[in-house]
């Protein structure tokens, strides 16, 4: 038995996905052998996939409900079938067919309808279950719509494995079942014996996972479970574990009645019609059931729910009813017979003899077919000798000749009449032409006959001729066939082009010349008549964008195809004239100018500027820089004295020079005196304050011509050059030092003289560091909890005012500084909240714009704070027993690791006295082996194990001992091995993860 399904995939994007399924959930693709078979294969013209499956020698375990299903990204399709075996005898209950134009029908399918009535009294299915014979479990499941046979078979395991037992570590268990409605929360919890006992809870055998959907909580003896917005998933059987002692629970998930908010419509449409029942259920993806399975496809989107009828006919008039778990809905649908009308009716004709009649009729149907009368008696299609229609318009130079340019289509149409119809035979000469598909091929239609020649070639001129021929007689027509081929052009040289030409057959008429910009498709004509010249000049191009440039030769025939296109090339300009040229110094026979550089550089960039000069009346320019200026300024030597100039500038790069920029009016090359003058900055206007070992750098500048000549003096001496650097310039002056000491401090004065013309300023330079410590600190008096101070200012000041003092206190008992006061002014203070019975030390820290000072100055006495009679009785000590056994608070953990890689195990223990640590493996004690380190912080114990190889994999254990008893934990230790992969295996894996 064989069932074909075909899926149109004009409109996908990528292959479908095409499942075999029997009831709602088994997939018949896993079950592939000699008794199912599966054949898939592609049509490309009309890319139509053609799926089958194959039933080889049909058992009665073959009966029931198949469906198949279509799928591609978001569009699916599906339909159904039921296969009934009686005996020997196979009955196909329904046939299926996928639409190829289900267009926005097109989605998931609502299989529910195959469900079986719903029963009237309820029945326990799982009692009914654990009674079943294991052989059933498919039928029932299949009857009561239970999906996920997988989970109720470990359900119905679980079940059936859940004896009482008495047990010893809970003092209440988990109840026998739980139930919940769906989106709330339930809570499983039980009593233990041990208050600090661990368990663990199972879902289906599975342990869970603490997150936010599972909560654990311990207090004392109790353990609960909280499952936050329960789902359908939650419906499982859940167990609590202790040690070897396990309980048992179900939780059951209630799911909210589906109810329908939009009931199903009437409809009243005729014969052929398209019929659409749609309900809109209140949760999305509920299950719902139609009264009408087979014949019908269904869809489902969302909440929104159809059964449609492609195609309505009268055996489809009924009610149509659809059911959920909360409601009910029903929709009537009549279908009335189309009549049959006649839009047009036969009109009487007058004609002459020998002209041809035509007789119409139009009716409202068309695949309504009739029959043609005259006089009552029927007519039949009469015999007529074939002939041909040959249209002698187009390419055609004559009326027996086609003219054809090389490489293009040639497709002759020639229209054909006879009856019967007539056979058509073409020839090329004595050869004939048969092939219906290549380059050369004849295509015959329903009186139409064509004649195609792909690409036409110089062999295929010839002389072709068509013969028709049917019983009635024969035609024959003959055509010529010349191939001409056109001109061809290439070779093309950046702005100015240069071409060559090859014509075949005609003269070149002309060129036409097109370009485009490097990496567009957009070609522009530079041309529109031709041009006769093989050289050509394109203008208005963009600079500093790569062009590129083609050619099309024009002869009689046509236009040829295009060149090559030329290499890329970039039009390029000079750029604009620098600005705002300027004079910066005149000097004897030197002239100094600055400019900025052209507004605009251009793709060609900047190389460099050209300075030339020409006294005043003069047209001839002279070069001053022998080399291009690469900065923004330059000095003209060798000019005459008192002679006047003008002066330009140009930029250049490689398209070549730039319009000049010239000054405003000649320059009268002669020295100018200036009177000079000393621009002090701001900041050297006030004392200058530096700390020692600091660097000193200023920089002041000045101006006057010619060159002042600048003199530095400190306190009216010169300044010794081997302690302060001085190095001057034309604009300014710079006093350095390179590590700033006391002795620098002073006033230093600069002086610049030209003959007798001078300016001067002064500079207070003043270098600090920190103080040193107050002297004469005495304590001047003691009441009460108070104590007074005094002390005197510190010798040194470290060059600078004392800004305040910081004075700590200690007590002598342990000697531990605090500090009473911070920036106190004055050189006394009072200490007060001293305490009764202490003695106190005193110390005091200087401080100036440096920081404190490196040492204080201490009190040479102490203050004693006297007791007033007060008398402390301290209660009687009573020392707590601290003594326990060894008890492991963290226990060792399970771990696994890869060889070659190192691990460390971990757990904590109490007890006092300190217990003593052992660790075994496989209950053998590890001794002084360096492969392991075996580390105890404050409790906290750790075992690291180097470079870990299978050999160390095991049973690793701790056992801490003291006098009062013992305690041990333990844990297993994996070591995983690794193993390169080849090459190919990598590949295979990449190719997979690909697709």
């Amino acid at each position: 038995m064989v069932f074909t399904a075909k899926v149109d995939s004009s409109s996908l994007q990528r292959k479908p996905t095409l499942k075999w399924l029997k009831g709602k959930w088994l997939d018949l693709g896993s079950k592939a052998g000699k008794h199912l078979q599966f054949k898939e294969t592609y049509d490309r013209n009309t890319k139509v996939y053609t799926y089958e499956m194959k039933i080889v020698k049909v058992v009665p375990g073959d009966a029931g409900g198949y469906r198949c299903e279509a799928s591609a990204k978001e569009k699916c399709d599906s339909c159904t079938f039921e296969v009934t075996v009686e005996g020997k005898t196979l009955m196909f209950i329904h046939h299926f067919f996928f639409s190829r134009d289900a267009g926005e029908d097109e989605g998931e399918l609502d299989f529910s309808a195959l469900l079986k009535e719903e029963p009237k009294e309820e029945i326990d299915v799982w009692e009914l279950l654990k009674s079943a014979h294991p052989s059933d479990y498919e039928k029932i499941a299949f009857k009561y719509g239970i999906t996920d046979l997988r989970g109720m078979l470990k359900r119905l395991k679980k079940m059936k494995a859940v004896e009482p037992t008495k047990c010893d570590a809970f003092l209440r268990k988990l109840d026998s079942a739980y139930s919940v409605d769906k989106d709330k929360r339930i809570v499983l919890s039980v009593e233990v014996v041990d208050p600090n006992a661990q368990v663990k809870w199972l879902k289906n055998g599975q342990e869970i996972k603490q997150s936010a959907k599972y909560i654990f909580e311990s207090v004392g003896n109790k353990r609960t479970l909280t499952i936050n917005k329960c789902s359908l998933a939650d419906d499982a059987a859940y167990e609590c574990v202790v040690g070897e002692d396990k309980c048992f629970t179900e939780v059951f998930v209630k799911e909210p009645p589906v109810t329908i908010t939009k009931l199903l419509d009437d409809y009243h449409v005729v014969v052929g019609e398209r019929v659409e029942f749609e309900v809109e259920v209140s949760e999305e993806g509920a299950h719902v059931k139609w009264n009408e399975s087979h014949k019908y496809r269904f869809k489902k989107d969302g909440k929104r729910h159809w059964l449609i009828i492609n195609e309505a006919t009268l055996e489809d008039i009924g009610t149509y009813h659809i059911f959920t778990n909360g409601g009910h809905s029903k929709g009537d649908l009549e279908v009335e017979e189309k009549q049959l009308e006649v839009l047009q009716s036969i009109a009487d004709l007058t004609v002459r003899s020998a002209e041809q009649a035509m007789f119409k009729c139009e009716v409202s149907d068309e695949k309504v077919t009739g029959k043609w009368y005259k006089d009552g008696v029927e007519v039949h299609p009469s015999k007529h000798p074939p002939k041909i229609h040959l249209d002698t318009t187009g390419n055609m130079v004559s009326q027996n000749t086609i003219i054809v340019v090389a490489g293009n289509k040639l497709r002759l149409d020639v229209e054909i009449t006879g009856e019967p119809a007539p056979t058509v035979c073409w020839m090329k000469g004595d050869n004939a032409i048969t092939a219906t598909e290549g380059r050369i091929r004849v295509e015959n239609r329903k009186d139409l006959s064509c004649f195609v020649i792909e690409g036409a070639e110089r062999d295929d001129e010839g002389n072709y001729t068509i013969t028709v021929t049917n019983p009635a007689g024969e035609d024959k027509a003959t055509k010529k066939s010349d191939i001409y081929y056109n001109s061809s052009a290439f070779l093309l040289e950046c702005m100015h082009l240069f071409f060559s030409m090859d014509i075949f057959s005609h003269i070149c008429s002309g060129y036409l010349m097109e370009r485009k910009k490097k990496g567009s498709s957009r070609w522009t004509k530079l041309n529109f008549d031709f041009h006769t010249s093989t050289t050509y000049e394109a203008k208005r191009m963009i600079e500093g964008v790569l062009y590129e440039m083609r050619v099309f030769a024009v002869n009689g025939i046509g236009i040829s195809q295009p060149s090559l296109n030329s290499k890329p090339f970039m039009p390029i300009a000079p750029t604009s004239e620098p600005t705002r040229l300027l004079v910066d110094d005149v000097g004897d026979s030197t002239c100094t100018l600055k400019w900025l550089p052209p507004e605009r550089i251009g793709a060609g960039g900047l190389d460099g500027y050209v300075i030339e000069y020409c006294k005043e009346g003069d047209t001839e320019w002279v070069r001053a820089n022998k080399d291009l200026v690469e900065r923004n300024g330059y000095t003209v030597r060798g000019l005459p004295t008192g002679e006047k100039m003008n002066f330009r500038v140009m930029a250049v790069n490689v398209a070549g020079l730039s319009p000049p920029a010239l000054l405003s009016q000649a320059v009268t090359i002669r020295e100018i005196m200036e009177h000079p003058k000393i621009r002090l900055p701001r900041h050297l206007r006030t004392k200058y304050i530096r700390k020692v070992g600091e660097t000193i750098n200023l920089v002041i500048p000045f101006q006057g011509k010619p060159r002042p000549v600048a003199t530095w003096t400190k306190d009216g001496q010169p300044v010794d050059p081997k302690k302060v650097g001085i190095r001057n310039s034309f604009v300014d002056t710079i006093l350095f030092i390179r590590s700033a000491e006391r002795e620098h401090s002073g006033k230093y004065t600069l002086t610049l003289q030209i003959e007798n013309m001078q300016d001067s300023a002064s500079i207070d330079i003043q270098i600090v560091e920190k103080p040193g410590p107050p002297v004469a600190v005495k304590i001047t008096d003691v009441w009460g909890f108070n104590a007074a101070l005094e002390w005197q200012t510190p010798k040194d000041t470290g060059n600078c005012d004392i800004t305040g003092y910081m004075i700590q206190k200690a007590d002598k008992k342990t000697m531990a500084w605090f500090t009473v006061y911070e920036h106190n002014r004055r050189t006394n203070c009072t200490v007060s909240d001293l305490v009764m019975g202490n003695e106190y030390l005193f110390r005091i820290f200087s401080e100036n714009i440096c920081g404190l000072s490196e040492d204080p100055g201490v009190s040479k006495g102490t203050a004693i704070i006297a007791k007033t009679g007060l008398q402390y009785k301290p209660s009687a000590y009573k020392e707590k027993d601290m003594n326990c056994s060894p008890k492991f608070t963290q226990p060792l953990m399970d771990r696994s690791v890869i060889a070659g890689y190192s691990t460390a195990i971990t757990c904590s223990v109490r007890g006092n006295p300190k217990p003593k640590i052992i660790w075994m493996k496989n209950r053998v004690i590890i001794g002084e082996d360096p492969k392991f380190l075996m580390q105890n912080n404050q409790g906290v114990l750790t075992l690291n194990i180097r470079k870990a190889s299978s050999f160390d994999g095991g049973t690793y254990s701790c056992r801490a001992v003291n006098e009062l008893g013992q305690d041990e934990v333990e844990c297993k230790l994996e070591i995983r091995g690794t193993r390169r992969r080849p090459f190919s295996t990598y590949v295979a894996a990449d190719y997979l993860t690909l697709l």
